[in-house]
């Protein structure tokens, strides 16, 4: 082929991959409004209920390391054909499925074949643009594509359930994973075999024993305060990721490559992803809450007033690789960080009877000023590790921000549930506050403590964010880049 039609098939290809990152995204959402049909048909217990939302993710994030390690070792277009088929099959099984119990199950599945797409999708883009600018645009269209994803899922899914029957979420995976299917070989290269060495299981069963616990804990933290059980569980995650990195230093052939993260740009951007989806989940977590229980809107409105801030990432993730063009990326990210960290002030500006413009100013700032990060900081961290290593490099950039924002919702979700039972409403959450609320009056002061926590986390939010800019632009400013764009893939070990 010549250069020309390579770029071609290299950009078509990428489309395809971009649906993968919409749909893989997109299910992160899309089930919640469907969970009062879900209810009202399937009847399950209320630990079931939350389930049925938690363990897609659980999974999700549980499987990434262990599946990112396996495309290295099987091909990565095979293993996202491999897990394109079966994520097709469980949508199918999901929409039907006839009880509580099937439906919990048919969603942990999903979770496992939707941790082939990501970082199948992210090495093999690394694959498709071996020029450093071009992958640093295509890597940020991925991005953007993610965003996009996350923000149409709540509208997706109230168009389809005001139509269609609860399962109809589920199905949206049936022609898309058919397409793929049938362009995926067309269009994706081979992504080759990069060692034959068999994956060590008691890496895979540590770097599973280690998050899953970890991402459990860290959201019971968030929704019913420290329990002893959580913290265990948040404990011994980390015990058990301690081990993994252990084992991961001593064999001939690990997993995940740690010597990586002797590289500072290859560790500051980990950092930098983890820290920034902390912020980000964070305030997505209580701002969502902000507008059902203290400004009283629908579920649906609620997500066509969220959709602002995901655009607002999507900007900013096209613009960053033009930017880092003519301005070190390091200062391209320090610089978004900082109007991150601007739009938190604008929230901390918050009271329970603020208008809806300040709040759609505040996160649309926020989320801009995050775009830049999360594109050039994901480019890092893939176009660093070796070509051998690059699936296993792409799970690690889609694993970090999955723990970086389940911390994010604990801790910053803690901050405001603090300031509202501190302020002696007599409830534990804002929910239980509206759903007893027999007056104005006392159902006013609940919502005016709600909104005083979400102020005192975004000022915290604000701090850490301008905090990690100045972290970033420093470390720029003593080597050429922190995140550089014209190293070719695999200078770095």
């Amino acid at each position: 082929m010549t250069t020309t039609q390579t770029s071609r098939r290299a950009w078509a290809g990428l489309a395809v991959l971009c649906v993968v990152a919409v749909l893989a995204s997109l299910e992160l959402t899309v089930t919640h409004l469907a969970l009062p049909a879900i209810d009202a048909d399937l009847r399950p217990s209320g630990t079931q209920l939350l389930w049925i939302v938690d363990v897609y993710a659980f999974l999700l994030a549980g499987s990434m390391l262990a599946l990112g390690a396996a495309g290295d070792r099987i091909g990565r277009r095979r293993l996202l054909m491999i897990g394109a088929a079966a994520y097709g099959v469980l949508s199918a099984l999901a929409a039907w499925a006839p009880t509580a119990e099937t439906l919990i199950a048919a969603r942990a599945l999903l979770g496992v074949a939707g941790a082939t797409l990501m970082p199948s999708t992210l090495s093999l883009t690394a694959t498709m643009f071996r020029d450093a600018r071009q992958r640093a645009v295509a890597v940020g269209v991925v991005i953007a594509s993610v965003s996009g994803g996350t923000a149409i899922g709540p509208l997706v899914g109230g168009a389809l359930l005001e139509r269609f029957w609860w399962g109809s979420v589920f199905l949206l995976g049936v022609p898309v994973m058919v397409l793929i299917l049938a362009l995926g070989p067309i269009l994706l290269p081979a992504g080759e075999t990069t060692t034959t060495t068999r994956i060590d299981v008691a890496s895979v069963g540590l770097s599973m024993g280690a998050v899953l616990p970890l991402v459990w804990g860290l959201k019971e933290i968030a929704a019913g305060g420290a329990g002893w059980a959580p913290v265990a569980a948040v404990a011994g995650g980390i015990v058990v990721g301690a081990a993994f990195v252990a084992r991961q230093r001593v064999l001939a052939d690990p997993m995940v490559d740690v010597r990586l993260f002797r590289d500072p740009a290859f560790s500051v951007a980990v950092a930098t992803l983890a820290t920034g989806i902390f912020v980000l989940w964070g305030a997505n977590y209580y701002l969502a809450q902000y507008l059902q229980l203290v400004q009283d809107l629908s579920p649906l409105r609620a997500g066509l007033w969220t959709a602002p801030s995901a655009a607002g990432v999507i900007v900013g993730s096209l613009l960053a690789p033009r930017l880092a063009r003519r301005i070190r990326p390091g200062v391209v990210i320090g610089v978004g960080l900082t109007v991150s960290a601007a739009g938190f002030v604008l929230l901390t500006q918050l009271t329970a009877t603020s208008g809806l413009g300040l709040l759609v100013a505040g996160s649309v700032t926020v989320s801009a000023g995050l775009g830049p990060m999360m594109a050039l900081a994901t480019d890092q961290v893939v176009g660093a590790a070796p070509p051998e290593r690059a699936g296993a490099a792409a799970a690690l950039s889609s694993m970090a921000p999955q723990l970086g924002g389940a911390l994010g919702i604990a801790v910053l979700g803690s901050v405001v549930a603090a300031v509202f039972r501190g302020a002696g409403t007599g409830a534990d959450t804002l929910g239980a506050a509206v759903a007893a609320a027999e007056d104005g009056t006392g159902l006013a002061a609940a919502r005016e403590a709600f909104t005083d926590g979400i102020v005192l986390a975004a000022a915290v939010s604000a701090a850490l964010a301008a905090a990690l800019a100045i972290s970033v632009v420093t470390l720029s400013a003593r080597r050429d880049s922190v995140i550089p764009t014209s190293r070719p893939p695999g200078s770095a070990a």
